[in-house]
């Protein structure tokens, strides 16, 4: 029979696994990651639409806690008018169709056992527990389905907890906790014998719930599906508690009591019904009659100590022989008339379940049997039933994590025994990391030497922590991690869990009892009250703090085998371990609470052993919740997620976990993202944490990594603490302020919990209003307290919408607890949040810049780097930050140069244009040009404008964090028209006055020129007409008579030569005439001496001594005044020698305007300086030195074109020319192959070289921006880390000396020598020669060969016809092309034949003077001069740090803030160590500004004033603290290995170096270098 009962159960597991779609299931079991994975079906709501969807719904909505989960009725199609028509055409057979006929659907307990059948044990766990919060009956015997027998799930049920509160401690308000299988209660079973018309299981629920409440514990006939006959779950045995809630008046029973349910007739069932028998403490059968076969069936309960019962439902037809057996089983089952109850059609419901209840009561009061389910697994395993703990792999499991928890006695005294590397030594580890960061406890020691002996500090506890071996406990949880295979593992760790909650449990349950007993007596000392807070906080044990101590021991050995790599790591293997685990499910610690900390490295390793396990496929998107301690956080992301998140865990935590959840491979693309990862907060404003010292630091540092880390955050908001919701509120504030600073905004959810009004929407938005200017007024003191100049609003921060940011959900219980299910109402408020956040995400897709694992590490590195040094909104520089911004950087560069370049080409090419046209055109062209030039300029200004726009909307990594700098860019595209404007106007301003100059001179010379043309052809006359051939010599004798005679009889009035200097002094003079009498007597002794120095030294009398109180207060301001002014005078010589050097090239003569550009540059920078405290001496001295040195120049250039312009001197250079034609006429000698030569010789070499050199300085620079060294000119960070890269090598100090005292001019020769080198290495130079002249070379021989067609009859036609189809590229000389004409009586097409015979020739002699010139000479007669433009490239803003004046590396030269990657000792800016020494400062400013160290210079007026607070007068620089210990190794080595020589060259004594020092290597500090520009170099 047994057998056949089997059969028939296969037959029937078969029918409906086939039915379930679900038979691939029974061999792979269903895995609980298989549930929770986000799908498109997991996003869906409403009813099932097909049969073997029914499961999959079953296990969602469980999942979100959904109180309809047990609903399996399919969707029906909605009828159309048609079809309900056709249905409305009734048959008779309609009235005797049976209501139960579904057979689209399935009864609820058989899906339950069709999924339970299908699961692995970990899913069955969280099944039964998502059941319980449910307040759903839970299965306690599985029906044999595919086993000979059934199974009780003692393991499934392992994982719940309960929290009641019995009536013995109602008054002292006390509660126990304890897992639901450990609590030893009372059980009462209801059984059926044969058939029965009412619902037993809906009895129950009524016995079960409170008057006012029903609560469907147990599916029953009057539920959704509950009608449908079972198909499977015959034999299930279900079992439903009631705990007590402390309240004697409402409460049904005082003590827990379970109740279980045989679904089926016992005679069916008869091992179910012994095994109720024995683990009850009464059994209450309902039955009908009693026939003699059921007699014999109960009669085998005699000598039970179960007290059984009967509930009867009348049947008039066996009412005798029911009584007759009712009669024989009264003294065998001890019966009486209160055990035997009558429930009749006519018996009062209400009352009957009273008298049931009354009965259970009774039951209780009479010491009943109490048995743990625990217990029943004994009885169980006698009966021959499966336990499904019993698996091997469950108990080879439990025995090894018995090993670790035996041992444990005391928690406290076991913690520091075998959690030895947390605790105290981590805690003082994560304080040594974050004084470094924050430099609180200095006192009077230096900076420097207090950092060294912090990481001294730091160093010795790790190597301590590394010399720590693991305890035993430790050893084997690790050796068991490692050697079980995953299945067993997750056996074991869950054992783990268990145990330890339950010691955990006792521990804190006897720690609250003395907490309340020590409360209540009002002598106890507030301190004692204070250490057992401590005590209760440290009292947890999970196996959180074990993974952690995994984490402590990796990272300490990560740390020695950095310092010694030559070392074996034994724990190497540790983060991919843990990497499975976050697999799996388990929750891993990202910030440790208990000491605020991030075990930094050991975070990085695991996360990039996931990275690796997901096969690099990571794109992840950060959920994160922020909230209150116990407000419903966790449950939230457990309700939304179907995560495992503690709740309740009668643990007090603190601190971060992170939690993965896989999406779909089909729904990745659509989603955007490959996982999810859910970080959730803890100990969030805790109560219990909150007298801790540092509570309120700690919840600041955990909201702002939160917020900084996610993608979207929920803030969970408790309704009914205002308190505790302003407190979050200014948490969150903060954080979010701090996350708009650097770009990065969360989306952002309010959830407002235990809103349960139906109208709550409508009638809040008062309240959201009213929350809206809480945030206002919250953020408003926000920016005071972080310092942000500006008022901000929230809506500044954060795109906001207050309809659709803010959720109003319902409270979790629908009731009151323990018994109270979970709310349907907050199921579905929940899942409509996470509808609305993956519809946002799918939304947003395309635009949003997903980060994967490796730029997540790098955000959680830099955050959390920010966080450690607090001042975060002017300290965070993100890796990620750092590469969008570079990329972009690197893209604005070639941007800018394209600009450039255009317009250099157009000032080029309009420049031609000018010099070939006529004066009479000049000022309206002038005015056409500088209107064309406005066109280009706006035309190029908006395509990079344009360009900015389409790279922010690409959808490149990362450009959300960087859009705050698009303004940036922005303004400098317009600054950079601006300054192409001024360049573009000058040097069309420029041609046209060296074109009207060119033009007065030739409009003489021409006169002069046909004077001379008319005595030549006189001359020419007169000796033809002579009898006698005159010799070559004769010739040249009658030519040289008549060249004297005719220039002495044209009187040439020679130009006039100017003083320069005496004209600039005069200029200065009246500049200053009104200066008062101390500036004339300095100006009366300049007429009298003589030329001022060739070099501009600093004098003592240069600053302003009658500041004696900021030069007698310290010695190092007076040092920082005098470099101060000594920079300020080499920055302005260098800008004044740029202007003059600028004016030479123009090759123009020498206009007053110069003088005066001069002094206008120099007043300008003078007023804009910073340098407080310069004299009137320095000022008139420092002009003197410049004009000086500007009239020499200006004073060659004049004579320089007097020479070139002067008439005598130019027609001196015509005289042999007009010789030639004069001897080749009278000799009647073919002059077409001379002139055409002459042509090309003198007015097209000329014309080309010209044209090269206007070509070639732009094409050098594209040249040199594609070759291999342009890496380290993409980004100025790169630039400089090359440099420094090459000071390193180099090892000269001299250089170093260069570098620091003179930037500027040390980058302008290092990058002139790179560009030297470049073309001296390039054999291809002339090749780029080559491609500039050969196009130009070619347009001439085509202009000459379409020219032999037309029709010019003259050379004179033809060469002008010439000129002008060349004009837009060459200027031929005026001189020498009239000089070809002169006389010029050649055939047109012969000339031409012979011009073009002669190109190839004039080609190679172009390139070959190209080729001959030195590459320096060559570069500085460019017009456009590449080491000029390279230069400007990376030099920068030039601002300088205020205290160690490195260099700003911050690109795009509009830039509001000024930066730099890499800062260095303060003695390097000439700044000493203070008043009483005169030591070069060996402080870093990047570890100053954290410091509680001051500062004194010229902006404080010798006053002291803190480093922290130097924004209050460098508000424009941005000093970011150092991103680790060894950022600033590189200049620790530099100073350490030149301190005497540094000291020397800056006149002061050498600093007493940390010893720490010393010990950095070369290796070391290129390692720091390349570190600290790696941020800057990731797309380089």
């Amino acid at each position: 029979m047994l057998y056949h009962l089997s059969a028939e159960r296969l037959k029937t597991l078969k029918y409906t696994e086939s039915k379930l779609k679900m038979k691939k299931y029974r061999r792979k079991k269903l895995r609980l990651k298989d549930v929770l994975k986000i799908t498109t079906e997991s996003l869906k709501d409403g009813r099932p639409k097909t049969i073997e969807e029914v499961p999959w719904h079953f296990l969602r909505q469980l999942m979100a806690l959904n109180g309809t989960a047990r609903s399996t009725n399919i969707e029906h199609r909605t009828p159309t008018h048609h079809t309900l028509a056709m249905e409305l055409d009734i048959h008779e057979e309609y009235f005797f169709c049976s209501d139960t006929e579904t057979s689209d659907s399935l009864h609820p307990l058989d899906v339950l056992c069709a999924i339970l059948l299908c699961s692995d044990s970990f899913l069955q766990q969280e099944i039964l527990s998502k059941m319980s919060m449910c307040q759903f009956a839970l299965p306690l015997l599985l029906p044999a389905l595919d086993t000979p027998r059934c199974t009780l799930m003692l393991w499934a049920m392992r994982d719940i907890v309960k929290n009641w509160r019995p009536h013995s401690l109602a008054e002292s308000r006390g509660f126990r906790e304890q897992s639901l299988v450990l609590i030893e209660m009372p059980t009462v079973s209801f059984v059926r014998l044969g058939s029965c018309s009412f619902s037993k299981s809906k009895l129950l629920n009524e016995v079960l719930s409170p008057s006012q409440q029903r609560y469907n514990f147990f599916v029953h006939q009057d539920m959704e599906s509950g009608n449908i006959p079972r198909e499977m779950a015959d034999g299930l045995v279900e079992i439903a508690w009631y705990f007590p809630g402390g309240r004697k008046n409402s409460d049904l029973f005082p003590e827990p009591v379970a109740v279980t349910n045989l679904r089926g007739d016992i005679k069916s069932h008869k091992l179910q019904f012994r095994f109720l028998t024995q683990v009850s403490s009464a059994v209450f059968i309902v039955t009908e009659s009693i026939s003699e076969s059921e007699h014999d069936l109960l009669s085998s309960l005699q000598g039970s100590d179960t007290k059984c019962y009967f509930i009867f439902n009348s049947h008039s037809g066996k009412a005798k022989e029911t009584l007759t057996c009712l009669k024989r089983l009264a003294p065998v089952l001890k019966l009486n008339n209160s055990r035997v109850l009558q429930k009749g059609s006519a018996t009062n419901k209400a009352a009957f379940v009273k008298n049931l209840q009354s009965a259970i009561q009774a039951i209780m009061s009479s010491s009943p049997k109490r048995m743990s389910i625990e217990s029943m697994a004994e009885v169980a395993s006698e009966l021959s039933i499966q336990v499904d703990e019993d698996a091997e792999e469950c108990q080879r499991a439990h025995e090894h994590a018995k090993k670790i928890t035996a041992q444990i006695k005391d928690l406290a005294e076991y913690k520091k025994e075998n959690l030895r590397l947390q605790g105290e030594p981590w805690e003082k580890l994560a304080e040594v990391e974050k004084e470094l960061c924050r430099l609180r406890r200095q006192g009077d020691i230096p900076l420097e030497k207090y950092k060294a002996q912090l990481k001294e500090k730091l160093s010795n506890l790790r190597v301590q922590q590394n010399k720590f071996h693991p305890a035993e406990g430790m050893n084997i949880f690790i050796t068991t991690i490692e050697q079980l295979p995953p299945r067993d593992r997750h056996y074991f760790l869950k054992w783990m869990k268990f145990d330890l909650d339950l010691i955990a449990r006792a521990n804190l349950s006897d720690l609250w009892d003395q907490y309340k007993e020590k409360c209540n007596n009002s002598k106890t000392d507030s301190q004692k009250l204070a250490e057992l807070d401590k005590i209760t906080s440290t009292s947890s044990l999970g196996v959180e703090h074990f993974i952690r101590e995994l984490g402590q021991l990796y990272e300490a050995e990560c740390f020695v085998i950095d310092k010694n790599p030559e070392k074996q790591g034994k724990f190497r293997h540790l983060p991919g371990l843990a990497a499975d685990l976050m697999l799996e499910g388990f929750p891993m610690e990202l910030i440790d609470g208990d000491v605020s900390n991030i075990p930094l490295q050991w975070v990085m390793d695991v996360l990039t052993a996931l990275h690796s396990k997901l096969q690099e496929r990571s794109r992840m998107l950060v959920l994160t919740v922020l909230g209150v301690q116990s407000t419903g956080k966790s449950t939230l992301f457990n309700t939304m997620f179907g995560l495992q998140l503690a709740v309740s865990s009668g643990r007090c935590t603190r601190g971060a976990f992170m939690s993965v959840i896989k999406v779909a491979e089909n729904f990745q693309q659509e989603l955007g993202y490959d996982i999810i990862l859910v970080i959730d907060t803890e100990g969030l404003k805790a109560p219990e944490l909150a007298k801790l010292e540092g509570s309120y630091q700690h919840d600041n540092e955990l909201a702002t990594l939160v917020v900084g880390l996610s993608d979207i955050t929920i803030v969970n908001l408790a309704m009914e603490n205002a308190t505790e919701m302003q407190d979050i509120l200014q948490i969150v504030a903060h954080a979010f302020l701090r996350m708009a600073e650097i770009g990065h905004k969360p989306n952002c959810q309010f959830v407002h919990q235990n809103v349960s009004d139906v109208s709550a929407h409508e009638q809040n938005m008062k309240d959201k209003k009213h929350l809206l200017e809480q945030l206002d007024e919250i953020i408003k003191v926000a920016a005071k307290m972080e310092k942000k100049g500006r008022e901000v609003k929230f809506s500044d921060i954060m795109d906001y919408d207050l309809e659709k940011h803010n959720w109003y959900i319902p409270g979790l219980w629908l009731g009151v607890p323990p018994m109270a299910p979970v709310n349907v109402g907050y199921s579905e408020k929940v899942f409509e949040l996470k509808k609305h956040l993956f519809e946002f995400l799918k939304g947003c897709s395309e635009k949003r810049n997903t980060k994967n694992i490796p730029q997540f590490i790098k955000w959680v590195r830099s955050l959390w780097d920010a966080v450690k040094h607090e001042n975060f909104i002017f300290s965070f520089r993100n890796s990620l930050i750092a590469e969008a911004y570079n990329q972009l950087s690197m893209n604005y560069a070639e941007w800018e140069w394209g600009f450039r370049k255009e317009m250099y080409l157009w000032v080029s090419e309009k420049g031609t244009f000018i010099q070939n046209q006529t004066l009479y055109e000049d000022t309206s062209i002038l005015t056409k040009l500088r209107n064309e030039a406005q066109e280009k300029l706006s035309q190029e200004t908006e395509k990079i404008l344009d360009n900015l726009k389409q790279y922010f909307e690409s959808g490149a990594a990362n450009l959300h964090l960087i859009e705050k700098y698009k303004e940036d860019f922005m303004r400098s595209a317009n600054c950079l028209k601006n300054e192409l404007e001024n360049y573009s106007f000058s040097k069309l301003q420029e041609v046209t006055e060296l074109r009207k100059g060119q033009h007065k001179i030739n409009a003489v010379l021409s006169e002069y020129k046909r004077k001379i043309e008319e005595d030549v052809d006189r001359l020419l006359t007169q000796c033809r007409k002579s009898n006698c051939r005159l010799s070559n010599n004769e010739l040249e004798k009658e030519f040289e008579h008549m060249w004297t005679g005719t220039l002495t009889e044209l009187s040439l009035i020679p130009l006039q030569k100017r003083n320069i200097y005496g004209e600039m002094e005069f200029c200065l003079i009246r500049e200053l005439e009104n200066r008062g009498s101390a500036v004339k007597q300095m100006l009366k002794r300049v007429k009298s001496s003589s030329a001022p120095k060739t070099h501009f030294k600093m004098k003592d009398e240069y600053l302003d001594i009658s500041m004696s109180k900021v030069f007698t207060t310290s010695q190092s301001d007076f040092k920082e005044c005098w470099h101060k002014t000594e920079v300020l005078a080499e920055s302005l010589i260098e800008r004044c020698k740029s202007y003059t050097e600028g004016k030479v090239n123009c090759k123009a003569d020498y206009d007053e305007t110069y003088c005066r550009k001069l002094l206008r540059i120099i007043n300008e920078q003078l007023q804009q300086s910073d340098v407080l405290y310069i004299s009137a001496c320095f000022e008139v001295e420092l002009k003197l030195h410049i004009l000086w040195d500007a009239a020499c120049e200006f004073q060659k250039i004049h004579e320089k074109f007097i020479e070139e312009n002067d008439p005598l001197q130019r027609l001196g250079n015509l005289k042999s020319q007009y010789f030639s034609t004069f001897k080749s006429l009278y000799l009647e000698k073919d002059e077409c192959q001379e002139k055409a030569w002459n042509f090309c010789d003198r007015c097209l070499k000329p014309a080309l070289e010209d044209y090269m050199n206007r070509r070639l300085g732009t094409n050098i620079v594209d040249d040199f921006l594609s070759s291999e060294i342009s890496v380290k000119y993409k980004t100025r960070s790169a630039f400089q880390c090359f440099v420094l890269e090459k000071l390193l090598e180099e090892n000269d100090y001299n250089n170093y000396v260069q570098y620091v005292k003179n930037y500027s001019d040390f980058i302008k020769t290092q990058t002139q020598r790179h560009l030297v080198m470049h073309c001296r290495e390039k054999a291809s130079l002339g090749d780029l020669e080559k491609r500039i002249l050969t196009p130009m070379i070619s347009k001439v021989s085509d202009v000459l060969k379409n020219s032999e067609g037309v029709n010019t009859k003259t050379a004179s036609a033809f060469l002008g016809n010439l000129c002008e189809k060349l004009e837009q590229d060459l200027v031929i000389p005026k001189d020498s092309l009239e000089m070809i004409l002169f006389k010029n009586t050649a055939s047109v097409n012969q000339f031409s034949a012979f011009v073009l015979q002669f190109i190839p020739e004039l080609e190679k002699q172009v390139l070959s003077t190209f080729e001959n010139m030195e590459t320096e000479s060559k570069l500085s007669q460019l017009a456009v001069k590449p080491q000029d433009e390279i230069f400007r490239r990376v030099i920068g803003c030039g601002k300088q740090c205020p205290f160690c004046k490195v260099p700003c590396d911050t690109e795009g030269p509009a830039h509001k803030q000024h930066f730099a990657s890499m800062h260095r000792p303060k003695g390097l800016g000439w700044i000493c160590q203070g008043s009483k020494t005169e030591a070069l400062s060996c402080d870093i400013c990047s570890s100053a500004v954290v410091s509680n160290d001051t500062f004194t210079c010229s902006e404080t007026k010798g006053e002291p004033h803190p480093y922290k607070d130097y924004r209050d007068f460098f508000p424009d620089w941005h000093i970011q603290p150092d991103s680790s210990d060894n950022a600033s190794d590189y200049w620790k080595f530099v100073f350490n290995k030149f301190n005497h020589h540094f000291a020397k060259e800056f006149d002061a004594a050498p600093p007493n170096l940390p010893e720490e020092w010393a010990k950095i290597t070369k290796e070391q500090a290129l390692k720091s270098l390349t570190e600290a520009f790696a941020l800057n170099q990731g797309t380089g």
